[in-house]
């Protein structure tokens, strides 16, 4: 099996929920309501959503962004959900006796939630500085950034 080595990311923290003793189809259902929005905004929305998923998605969404403020020392209005994704895991299956002998067997599903927060301070920063170069009168003269064209290397049989 390849595995893919992950980049380090300086804008991302994440929080892991492990084995939360609920199916991962409900979870979904909640997850699918915050993913993409801001830190403050989903947790106005898990607040106020009557399903009993989102106290534990509730309590990963607040964990990931200490981790981001005491890690990182990110500021918890610019950070927004970036990824949220929510794996089935292992299934307890128990046996309750029955009438005549017989046995009945439950089954609880559990799953893992992954919430990860972005900072996009950081990418608010680049669009400035990339706005500051498409201006024509403030480009620095000193600094010369030249675009490679694939097409024109310079020999007699460019095509232009």
């Amino acid at each position: 099996m390849i595995k893919k080595r992950k980049k380090k990311s300086y804008t991302s923290v994440y929080a892991l929920g492990q084995y939360i003793s609920m199916s991962a189809h409900k979870a979904r259902r909640v997850i699918d309501q915050i993913r993409g929005r801001s830190y403050e905004e989903a947790l106005m929305i898990l607040e106020l959503m009557p399903y009993r998923g989102c106290y534990p998605i509730f309590k990963l969404v607040y964990s990931a962004a200490a981790n981001a403020s005491h890690n990182k020392g990110f500021n918890e209005t610019n950070l927004v959900i970036s990824k949220a994704e929510v794996n089935e895991g292992n299934t307890v299956k128990k046996f309750k006796p029955r009438a005549r002998g017989r046995s009945y067997s439950i089954k609880r599903p559990t799953c893992h939630i992954t919430i990860v927060l972005e900072d996009i301070s950081f990418y608010q920063k680049y669009q400035e500085y990339l706005m500051y170069f498409k201006k024509p009168g403030c480009r620095n003269e000193n600094i010369n950034i030249r675009c490679h064209d694939t097409y024109s290397s310079g020999g007699p049989w460019d095509k232009k």
